[in-house]
């Protein structure tokens, strides 16, 4: 009478529903936490059969990260159910300094859990650290993202270079504007001691990483907050290229792809020049 209410121990363990993954290089996520927490204070990482997501705006609403972690850039990956997981960047910063250069982690979390598990593993197994790490309830809106738009100006370039010029010129104003046409693309910042340029033009070379390719339909000219810019550098140790989308009054698109295992794109908004 009363068993059809008691279900057997067996059964219970079987259908609890949970997200579990180990990537073998936990690196990988400590830089995409280094390139995302100092934009986004808190996000929710959503975890599906496809792999990670996530998608957060900056506290200004200037600009806008959207990252993807395909389920098959993970070692074991298992999504019994779509699972939302609220942190904090500074938190996940914090734990991941438990991680070594050459460690594994698992992540792990039960459907009902109000906790997420980072277990990291050094090659050797012979030493693991864990972490349970509570879950937040973050408010976030979905924003339609246009994909597959073309830009009139698409710039690839190595990513290191890319860096440099916006750590540069940051010294010399708050704003970068960017001029792309088939023969290069320039950087232009103008402050109070002057005006500084740097121009980019395409070049080949053996090593994908180190080529310079411009494809644009018409020339292309929008400035930018350098500081947003000098943000998604950050995220610089992930490929040895970065691909910018410029297109007049449309925001542009800076990404970093993880070969073909995912991606880390940002979204920045070009600055609105006073008609006078």
């Amino acid at each position: 009478f009363g068993s059809r209410h008691k279900p057997s121990r067996e059964s219970a363990t079987l259908h609890i529903a949970m997200f579990e993954a180990k990537l073998t290089k936990a690196m990988t996520l400590k830089k995409i936490i280094e390139a995302v927490r100092e934009l986004c204070k808190e996000v929710n990482l959503e975890c599906s059969d496809k792999g990670i997501t996530l998608q957060a705006m900056d506290s200004s609403h200037v600009s806008l990260v959207s990252m993807h972690m395909k389920e098959t850039l993970f070692e074991n990956y298992r999504a019994d159910r779509e699972k939302v997981l609220g942190v904090s960047m500074e938190s996940l910063a914090k734990i991941f300094k438990l991680c070594g250069n050459d460690d594994a982690v698992w992540i792990k979390s039960e459907d009902d859990a109000d906790t997420v598990t980072f277990v990291f593993e050094n090659q050797g197994e012979d030493r693991i650290s864990d972490f349970a790490l509570k879950l937040l309830d973050v408010e976030a809106e979905h924003l339609g993202i246009p994909e597959g738009t073309e830009a009139k100006c698409l710039i690839k370039m190595p990513s290191p270079e890319f860096q440099r010029i916006c750590r540069d010129l940051k010294e010399f104003g708050d704003s970068m504007n960017m001029a792309g046409t088939k023969d290069g693309l320039k950087f232009t910042v103008t402050g109070d001691i002057g005006t500084g340029n740097v121009v980019v033009k395409p070049r080949d070379s053996e090593k994908d990483a180190e080529k310079v390719t411009i494809a644009c339909q018409e020339p292309q000219s929008a400035g930018f907050a350098i500081r947003y810019l000098n943000f998604f550098t950050k995220a610089t140790p992930l490929s040895g290229s970065v691909t910018l989308q410029l297109s007049k009054d449309v925001p542009l698109v800076v990404e970093y792809k993880m070969e073909d295992l995912g991606h880390i794109r940002f979204y920045l908004a070009p600055k609105i020049e006073d008609e006078a």
